[in-house]
């Protein structure tokens, strides 16, 4: 197993070239053309006044291919600072969120939801990252500690990942009160920071993306501000924030959950942004998807002199920031992307890596592998079980079940006669030795795991619970939504979550 950096990659790394394949990753409009005197990433070369010629601005998008090259000058290790947000409360992830910071959620077995933004840094040759984190924070902290505490990308890069909690000072005695409220209060370290943009980011997302593009992106078409942006069809576009562009793919104008006529006028020609003019028809909204580049100078002015008092940046600093007159840049991503909000989303998210021939997030790419804790686990053992279209994580023991459909996590234990389908387990942050087994059976207890016999369900197992004998978790009569903390379970969606930690006595039937 290759370790890199401190984080463990899921695969083999192999070299990543200047512009790994990232799919997903398209151009959008107002490229500069390759004039002569102007360099890769918008610098413009001294050059005699003959030799000049009128520069040309293309209205239309051209789209990065997989074998399309990022020149960014300077480079990106150097250039760059990314900032993760650890996001709010959490709420409706709860019971997930019960004792974890969302971003420290478990996701695909082996990995948490903070992985995805710091590996696509890390890929993307941004080694110089902050996450900045307020509720909940201890399990995050540690992670982040454990899985890249060394010092990233070498010596002379200077890389590292570091965590800025939210604290209380003379200047500003409240805790963040949203996105732009924490860049804000941590402002004062950021600027010390000799680098030209700062790439903002959300800690509860999932997608694999190249950073390099959408910097080149925002330096090539001298914005002020770039907002990755992910096309859509009419019938999701209403959950989501809309933005309409206009022929160079500058954002115009914003609407929140627009319907009806509303929605009808935020409608875009997305091939100014790249895509195909079929896949245009199919998809005529973008969404902001919470990603932005901003210029480090802009970002200092908005924050401080033309909006002190906005708490957030999608809804009040990006939109503001259009109205006095800035440059701001709409960037396509045509990819897979999932915003891991609720249960239902994380339910699905989760089970779409077990889906076949091909996944919808694959953690299988050798060109941009995602790193996370190295555990040093076992592989997995499995017993005589039968298990089909699973995904099973380390250091597991399965014995004698039936697993379908289902994601596995590590260190999961599942007893004889078990049936898992459609479900979710989470696994545990530690193994019961065989002196802890045989004092809770002689008291009757229940061991962290998966008891005999016990059937599964739709359902969402969290870490260290201990399931006993003949439990089953079906959600027989179909219940949408029901809160039973002092059970220890909760039905979100019709999924049922066993809360981390929780006892489910044998015999249960949920």
């Amino acid at each position: 197993m290759a370790t890199a950096t401190g984080a463990m990659a899921a695969t083999s790394r192999a070299p990543i070239p200047a512009a790994a394949a990232f799919p997903g990753d398209l151009g959008l409009g107002r490229r500069r053309a390759a004039a002569p005197g102007w360099r890769a990433g918008g610098r413009r070369l001294r050059a005699s006044p003959s030799a000049r010629r009128p520069f040309v601005f293309s209205p239309r998008g051209v789209s990065d291919s997989r074998s399309s090259q990022t020149c960014l000058d300077p480079d990106a290790s150097t250039s760059v600072l990314g900032i993760i947000l650890g996001g709010g409360a959490g709420t409706r992830l709860y019971p997930l969120t019960k004792k974890r910071a969302k971003p420290a959620v478990p996701l695909g077995a082996n990995y948490r939801l903070i992985d995805i933004p710091v590996s696509n840094c890390l890929n993307s040759n941004v080694s110089k990252i902050y996450v900045l984190t307020q509720f909940n924070s201890a399990s995050l902290n540690r992670h982040l500690s454990r899985a890249y505490g060394n010092n990233i990308g070498g010596y002379k890069n200077e890389g590292f990942v570091e965590v800025l909690a939210a604290q209380q000072s003379p200047e500003n005695p409240n805790w963040f009160q949203g996105t732009a409220d924490a860049v804000r209060q941590y402002m004062w370290l950021f600027e010390e920071h000799n680098v030209m943009e700062f790439l903002t980011l959300a800690g509860d997302h999932l997608y694999r993306m190249d950073y390099q593009k959408f910097i080149q992106a925002h330096r090539e078409t001298d914005a002020d501000i770039t907002v990755a942006a992910l096309p859509m069809d009419e019938q999701r576009a209403t959950a989501f924030g809309l933005m309409k562009i206009d022929d160079e793919g500058r954002i115009v104008e914003f609407a929140e959950k627009p319907k009806g006529e509303k929605l009808k006028s935020m409608m875009v020609d997305t091939t100014i942004l790249g895509l195909d003019p079929e896949r245009a028809k199919e998809l005529p909204y973008i969404a902001s998807m919470g990603i932005y580049v901003f210029s480090k100078d802009v970002m200092l002015r908005l924050l401080r002199e033309n909006f002190p008092a906005a708490n957030d940046f999608g809804s009040e600093v990006i939109p503001g920031a259009t109205e006095i007159g800035m440059r701001v840049q709409a960037y396509l991503y045509d990819g897979y992307w999932e915003d891991i909000g609720t249960i239902e989303a994380f339910y699905n998210a989760n089970l779409g890596i077990t889906k076949k021939p091909v996944p919808d997030f694959s953690f299988y790419d050798r060109s941009a592998p995602i790193y996370t804790q190295p555990r040093y686990l076992p592989p997995s053992k499995v017993l005589d079980a039968d298990v089909t279209d699973s995904v099973i994580g380390e250091g597991c023991v399965i014995k004698h079940c039936t697993i379908n459909h289902s994601v596995v996590g590590l260190r999961s234990c599942i007893s004889e006669g078990a049936v898992i389908e459609d479900s979710l387990l989470m696994g545990a942050d530690y193994y019961e030795t065989e002196d802890d087994k045989k004092v809770l059976s002689e008291t009757g207890g229940i061991p962290i795991g998966i008891g005999k016999n016990a059937h599964i369900r739709k359902a969402i197992i969290d870490k260290n619970a201990r399931i006993g004998e003949n439990v089953k978790i079906i959600n027989f009569d179909n219940v949408q939504e029901a809160v039973r903390e002092t059970e220890g379970y909760f039905i979100k969606s019709g999924i049922v979550t066993v809360i981390k930690d929780a006892l489910i006595p044998s015999g249960t039937v949920i």
